[in-house]
């Protein structure tokens, strides 16, 4: 059986929050603001093939088994959610920040 391939559609939202997090680091360290660009990027590509086997993020605030969720570097949450054969990454968020607000 060939193995499920995803298409992977960035929202404008995640790809702001994704600048948002490579520019703080940036003011303390370039080098390891593009290392987390590139694991960011490599660990969303990766969903093409594997998004379906991380976890729903089952939180009071969202829709009940809406919305995976994948860590990345032990502090970034990719939020996304799959339908049909494409995952939507709609959030990129820093763990160490309460994301209580998401209105999703």
């Amino acid at each position: 059986m060939p193995k499920k391939i995803y298409k992977i559609i960035i929202s404008e939202e995640a790809a702001r929050m994704l600048s948002s997090h490579i520019k703080f680091l940036a003011k303390v360290n370039i080098e390891a603001s593009k290392k987390l660009k590139n694991n960011i990027i490599k660990e969303i590509g990766e969903l093409s093939e594997s998004a379906d086997m991380y976890n729903y993020l089952n939180d009071a605030i969202l829709p009940l088994n809406k919305y995976h969720k994948k860590i990345i570097s032990k502090r970034y949450l990719i939020i996304y959610q799959i339908k049909n054969n494409i995952v939507y990454v709609d959030y990129i968020v820093d763990c160490r920040t309460d994301y209580k607000w998401l209105t999703i």
